[in-house]
């Protein structure tokens, strides 16, 4: 049976295609340097916002499971211990189901040179004199399960303590510096009374209360400072975006140097391009099938860079531990975590990178083609 042949249109880009690649492969070198900077943009952005969109939903589902509420008491504008009697009054707010004190702080230790965080959990599954700890607290101390965990107390005396087990590593992104304690060694620790706690947890089973209860809150206890899930969940995508501009900051230098070659580009072509252009007008092609193979010569550099850059960006996201990034983005503390980001690919972030670069780039292209195309080709090739 006779393949039925492919329309004419089409047959005709093909044919202007294949022109544009080996028009393209007789500038080699010229066009492989535009890539390479080209996909170097792409890929910078990419990775810098791959990264963070990434990170932004990894925080944000770690939140989840955070009070609706977190009541901190003030002294002199800073944060201090609350009485235990406050939990109480807080759990009889209409709209509150559960109150709960909580004991937690941070502790430097001078072995690791890092601040660990010492918290009491809900249901400590260990006894008094046991601890368990983050993957990042193990990697820094050498600590395994049933070795001496030693800790300088408040009091000056040294507690020796003993790891249990480790958090699994699944849950690295907010456990890699915890150590999980009892409220006794806790209190040993710190030296924290007894009715005295960190903060206070609410829970607010109606969101649509959650601002009630914390402008109740203020009215009750004005020396408290309530902290909604909302204002911790937009605190930490203020962080995300101002650690991810000063990365695109840094990158400015090669967006100018692309929008440099952008503008050469668009200023006007080479003599061998022009003469090529001159030669095509003058055996019969018309202006547009020259504007066309321009615009396959721009969409066929543009596109390759900026697919390839895509690809390296997710790799380097997703598949290692972006190196490059990771530093900045995860946080200034000596214990990095350590775990692997749910690949996603933001259709918002994709289609504005290609807005940003590749037609930009191709429009560069076909303009002084135009201005080539529409000029007498005997003059063209004397130029």
């Amino acid at each position: 049976m006779k393949r039925p042949r492919p329309p004419p249109w089409l047959e005709r880009q093909r044919y202007l295609l294949d022109f544009t690649l080996s028009s393209l492969g007789r500038r080699k070198g010229k066009n492989l340097a535009l890539a390479a900077l080209y996909t170097l943009v792409v890929f910078g952005l990419a990775s810098v916002l791959m990264f963070t969109q990434a990170l932004r939903g990894e925080a944000l589902r770690v939140l989840e499971g955070a009070p609706d509420v977190v009541v901190q008491r003030l002294v002199a504008g800073r944060h201090d211990l609350i009485p235990g009697d406050r939990v109480e009054r807080l759990s009889r707010i209409r709209g509150v189901q559960e109150a709960r004190g909580r004991l937690w702080g941070y502790y430097y230790d001078v072995s690791a040179r890092a601040n660990l965080t010492f918290l009491v959990p809900d249901r400590f599954w260990g006894k008094p004199g046991e601890v368990v700890i983050g993957e990042g607290v193990a990697r820094t101390r050498l600590s395994r399960p049933g070795e001496p965990f030693p800790v300088l107390a408040a009091d000056g005396e040294v507690v020796v303590l003993r790891v249990r087990e480790t958090i699994p590593s699944s849950s690295e992104l907010v456990s890699s510096d915890l150590v999980l304690l009892s409220e006794a060694d806790f209190r040993k620790l710190f030296g924290v009374p007894p009715g005295l706690f960190t903060d206070v947890a609410l829970t607010v089973p109606n969101a649509k209360e959650i601002a009630t209860v914390a402008t109740k809150i203020r009215g009750l206890m004005p020396d408290t400072r309530p902290i909604t899930h909302a204002e911790i969940a937009r605190t930490y995508e203020a962080i995300l975006d101002w650690r991810s501009g000063l990365v695109v900051l840094v990158l400015a230098a090669a967006l100018l140097s692309f929008g440099i070659v952008a503008w050469d580009k668009a200023s006007g072509l080479s003599a061998d391009e022009r003469r090529e252009i001159g030669i095509l007008k003058a055996i019969g092609w018309d202006t547009s099938e020259v504007l066309t193979v321009k615009a396959w010569e721009g969409a066929v550099v543009s596109l390759s860079a900026f697919l390839l850059g895509l690809l390296l960006a997710y790799v380097h996201v997703f598949v290692t531990p972006a190196p490059l990034l990771a530093p900045v983005l995860k946080g200034w503390s000596t214990l990095y975590p350590d775990f692997r980001l749910t690949p996603t690919v933001n259709p918002f972030i994709v289609s504005t990178l290609f807005l940003l670069t590749v037609v930009p780039y191709t429009v560069a292209t076909v303009v002084p083609a135009w201005r080539a195309a529409t000029t007498d080709p005997d003059a063209v090739m004397r130029s």
